[in-house]
């Protein structure tokens, strides 16, 4: 059969990669991005309450409407900005969902999209299966926009600059001037729009998170992607949700609707109960203490451990301990030391490799100690 692939450049993630390995050789799996800790007791509680209930049907299109309600509070709550949930929320079947829904429904063919390197590998895909132009531009050595370049090259037919902030995967934070950067670039364009992955929005350490709901100029033009899997750490059920003007969210909902329809009702039910008795603000905290648990244990390795100021992970340099490409080191890694974790080089397109890699210290006390253990040994 004759047959031409959409995505001849794409093969098995990295991360499956990874974490095939790190079962085949009983490896401790630093890679992938996932808890190995319980959920919150209470929101075990609410969902098996919830279970028992009239919640097994079809949800609304947009979300549970008590759920919209909550998300619509959190975010008065969080960053001060009011959003009309019937209109300007829409629950999402996670964040890559989201990511993908948007890209589809605003992006047009012949049109390009700046994604900013290292990149989360979710977002180029969506637009070329748009039949758009991916434009990846390297972030700096710091991992912040490299704002001239971006200047450089944004132009009439840059339709989305996809933004990441705190960023996977280096844990970095963006500054005000950022922001006002980014404001700049919008006004300046006024074809262009911001997809704003704020995923880690609440996993953040000694800065506050900056979220472009918080801009007035900004959220007019943006789309906000966040994650209930990552803030409560439940990513297994890959529940999101977007908030954009109306107007984009009308487009993003007819691609919406036809992608899923709808989400887990039982999951949506069972948030809109927790949303309104949690805080979500001892998050930084939390994954704070484990950050600094890893850092200190880690002080007798090898590795050059880079800043972390928000996300739960943390970058390593591994220069000081060997030459190797950074696919063939972490591979040796697990196979040598019993540790899987991800190199940095995949999250760049053109493949750059400066000898770092990431750590996800998301993990119980004993699984981190038993990681480091084994760490310090190379």
């Amino acid at each position: 059969m004759n047959f031409e692939s959409k995505l001849p450049h794409v093969g098995t993630t990295i991360f499956t990669v990874m974490s095939k390995l790190a079962t085949e050789h009983q490896a401790i799996n630093l890679s992938q991005g996932f808890p190995d800790f319980p959920i919150d007791s209470r929101l075990s509680e609410i969902l098996s309450e919830k279970a028992k209930e009239n919640t097994h049907q079809y949800a609304p299109m947009a979300g549970l409407p008590v759920l919209l309600d909550q998300i619509a509070q959190l975010t008065l709550n969080q960053y001060g900005r009011r959003v009309d949930p019937a209109t300007e929320v829409l629950v999402t079947a996670g964040a890559t969902q989201a990511i993908f829904t948007t890209i589809q429904a605003l992006v047009h063919p012949g049109e390009e999209v700046l994604i900013l390197d290292p990149s989360y590998d979710c977002y180029e895909s969506p637009v070329i299966l748009a039949g758009a132009k991916p434009v990846r531009i390297p972030l700096k050595d710091d991992f912040l926009p490299d704002w001239s370049l971006i200047n450089e090259v944004v132009h009439a037919k840059t339709r989305l600059i996809i933004t990441n902030n705190p960023h996977n995967p280096s844990g970095t934070m963006w500054r005000k001037e950022d922001m006002i950067e980014l404001e700049n670039l919008v006004e300046k364009n006024p074809n262009l729009l911001v997809l704003s992955d704020e995923v880690y929005e609440y996993i953040t350490f000694e800065n506050d998170h900056l979220s472009v709901n918080c801009s007035e100029i900004l959220r007019h033009r943006s789309i906000i992607t966040s994650s209930f899997g990552k803030t409560f750490h439940i990513t297994g059920w890959k529940i999101g949700y977007i908030i954009a003007p109306s107007q984009l969210l009308t487009e993003i909902k007819k691609v919406h609707q036809f992608l899923v329809f709808c989400v887990n009702s039982v999951a949506q039910a069972s948030l809109a109960n927790y949303l309104s008795e949690v805080n979500v603000s001892s998050l930084g905290a939390f994954y704070r203490a484990k950050r600094d648990f890893f850092k200190m244990g880690m002080q007798h390795s090898k590795f050059e451990l880079l800043p972390c100021q928000g996300t739960y992970f943390q970058v390593a340099s591994y220069a000081s301990i060997s030459d190797e490409p950074a696919i063939d080191f972490t591979k040796r890694l697990v196979t040598e030391f019993g540790v899987a974790t991800i190199p940095l080089s995949v999250f760049n397109h053109n493949g750059e490799d400066r000898k770092l890699i990431r750590f996800c210290f998301a993990k119980q006390d004993q699984t981190l100690t038993d990681a480091i253990n084994r760490l310090c040994k190379i």
